[in-house]
């Protein structure tokens, strides 16, 4: 039987220090699901004190802020907005505050699984995704062209890779060898991917739930 997203969330009975890791890490290309997954999961743990943090979300605001993208157009802002010292010293508070195991955090940004690489009480999510599904979802989320939206895409992804190719030194972000779980978001849709997490985390484990994925 499936469960609903909201019916996969429950738990009075859950104890945080009980489950398998302390804090969720999510990566992924845009348009694979990041930010879906993460409001997905705040029902499931936000009751227990669980933060949220979503870096495409901050990054916007911020970008906003200081002048650089229209908080009207639908688009997301681009790397070169800012500086590269602003994305480095996100990911170093972030990986600062996930690193302790006290600390109980769920976060989505491209690379935030490869940001908490080896800690091991970090659940790091990969979530892949079809080209074409993801540039479908993009058309979709930012009511643009199949056209606008691939270009933009590409341009967004070659500013950003390039940007922590400086910074890091590497371009392997999304090598699944960084991570815990990897989900592909064509094959299975929001309320699978999220009770795939669930079930790594142990919630339905604790809660006596069935595993139903």
């Amino acid at each position: 039987m499936k469960l609903g997203i909201y019916n996969s969330c429950m738990g009075e009975s859950t104890s945080l220090s009980r489950l398998k890791y302390a804090s969720v890490a999510i990566s992924g290309r845009p348009g694979a699901g990041r930010s879906t997954l993460l409001k997905n999961l705040r029902p499931c743990l936000e009751p227990f004190g669980w933060e949220f943090f979503s870096g495409g979300d901050w990054s916007r605001k911020f970008s906003i802020e200081q002048g650089k993208h229209n908080s009207n157009d639908p688009k997301h802002h681009l790397a070169t907005d800012y500086g590269d010292d602003v994305d480095y010293q996100i990911d170093q508070a972030l990986r600062e505050k996930i690193s302790h195991p006290e600390a109980h955090m769920a976060v989505e940004s491209w690379i935030a699984g490869w940001n908490a690489r080896g800690l091991a009480h970090v659940l790091k999510v990969l979530l892949m995704c079809d080209d074409a599904l993801r540039i479908d979802r993009i058309v979709n989320r930012d009511d643009a062209t199949v056209e606008d939206a691939k270009g933009h895409l590409r341009t967004r992804e070659e500013a950003n890779i390039g940007k922590w190719k400086r910074l890091y030194g590497v371009d392997d972000f999304w090598d699944p060898k960084y991570y815990d779980l990897v989900i592909n978001t064509y094959s299975h849709g929001p309320s699978q991917t999220l009770e795939l997490v669930l079930q790594a985390l142990g919630y339905y484990k604790l809660n006596g739930q069935p595993k139903s994925v």
